[in-house]
């Protein structure tokens, strides 16, 4: 009896240091995973939910630590929350968004499709149940502030010390003042303008003054890479198409607040626009004040290209844009950004795919080169 006794004891006790082990090894592995820096961003916008989404298979071929939706994840267009609804069920029931899902986590904001009404801001009268929809869509539970912040914009920091990534998406939608219309059309061939005009005036806002204030403490947080998410175009100022320009204060605002928290790495990203673009504003251009280069890029449509056909039927669009570096892409694509954290300064590549997962446009920066000059004050 007092043998098997001890024999029994013995082997609790060898479950027990053993389970102990596990429980250490698994908080050993969760940890690493948590501080491993992140290599591959992927993003993209404009999904139409109820049309087929190919691009997905060459998205989750990529192996995404990360993905980014930027805005017009579905297209709702409506007041009624019970039709918007099932826009998202039809999102969520594409097999290559599952396959998603299941591959990497995923962050969000919205723009104005998936919000509820085209082009539109503030003035949309079912932005806060529009936003518990998108909140549950994208799994965020009942608990989180974010269920009473007026606004989707959110932000997380990603990877360790010395190689963090701090992923910033705002919301330009909930707090955005009117558009003004009445853009200047060029003679033809000068390329495509949208119908909006600057509206300087007073009081206009992108993203309300708590956003604003929240923006301001995320660029304080310590990181080495800055991604800002913007449903629209932050650089462009000739387009005439929804953009930060449409209230050139508010762009002039954004400038000056990296300006002031002297916030090194910042890349913006974006979508709405049906192409796809590289942008850079050179450090020494009299709006950029943050003394180095600020690029931009914006990856639409995941799958609803537009733009013209030339003759051998190459899609193509014809629209100003003097930050553009090289073309645009006018195919169906999405984003990605890749980090090589082994080099003395990391190399950060900015790319648009196409369907097939295939670069067609990129920028190799060096993470140094995101920096202000140490002793030499901004502009």
């Amino acid at each position: 009896m007092m043998k098997n006794q001890s024999i029994w004891l013995r082997s609790m006790l060898f479950q027990t240091i053993i389970a102990k082990a596990f429980i250490c090894l698994m908080a050993i592995v969760s940890q690493a995973a948590v501080a491993a820096p992140l290599e591959r961003i992927a993003f993209g916008s404009c999904a139409k939910q109820d049309k087929p989404q190919p691009i997905w298979d060459a998205v989750v071929a990529t192996k995404p630590e990360l993905f980014l939706f930027l805005g017009d994840n579905i297209y709702g267009d409506t007041q009624e929350m019970s039709l918007l609804q099932k826009q998202w069920d039809l999102l969520g029931a594409q097999e290559g968004f599952q396959r998603l899902e299941a591959t990497c986590p995923i962050l969000a904001t919205w723009d104005d499709h998936d919000m509820g009404a085209n082009d539109a801001g503030a003035e949309y009268p079912q932005k806060r149940q529009s936003q518990q929809l998108f909140l549950d869509f994208f799994k965020i539970p009942k608990e989180s502030s974010r269920r009473v912040r007026e606004g989707v914009y959110h932000a997380e920091i990603f990877g360790p010390p010395g190689k963090q990534v701090q992923v910033i998406l705002l919301d330009t939608r909930f707090h955005r003042s009117l558009l003004k219309k009445g853009f200047v059309q060029g003679e033809p061939g000068e390329g495509i303008r949208g119908p909006y005009a600057p509206n300087e005036d007073p009081g206009v806002t992108v993203l309300g003054e708590t956003q604003w204030s929240w923006l301001a403490e995320q660029l304080a947080a310590p990181a080495q890479l800055r991604i800002i998410g913007s449903s629209f175009q932050m650089l462009p100022i000739q387009v005439g198409w929804e953009c930060w320009n449409n209230f050139p204060n508010e762009r002039k605002r954004l400038l000056l607040l990296l300006e002031q928290k002297r916030s090194s790495g910042v890349v913006f990203i974006s979508g709405d626009r049906h192409t796809a673009e590289i942008m850079r504003l050179p450090s020494d251009a009299t709006e950029n004040r943050i003394g180095y280069p600020i690029y931009e890029v914006t990856s639409s449509s995941l799958n609803e290209p537009s733009g013209n056909f030339t003759g051998t039927g190459v899609r193509f669009i014809n629209e100003i844009n003097p930050f553009r570096v090289g073309l645009n892409y006018a195919e169906t694509n999405f984003g990605l950004i890749t980090i090589d954290w082994s080099k003395p300064s990391a190399v950060v590549r900015l790319q648009v795919r196409d369907q097939k997962g295939n670069v067609v446009l990129q920028q190799k920066i060096f993470l140094d080169d995101l920096k202000q000059v140490e002793g030499v004050p901004p502009k």
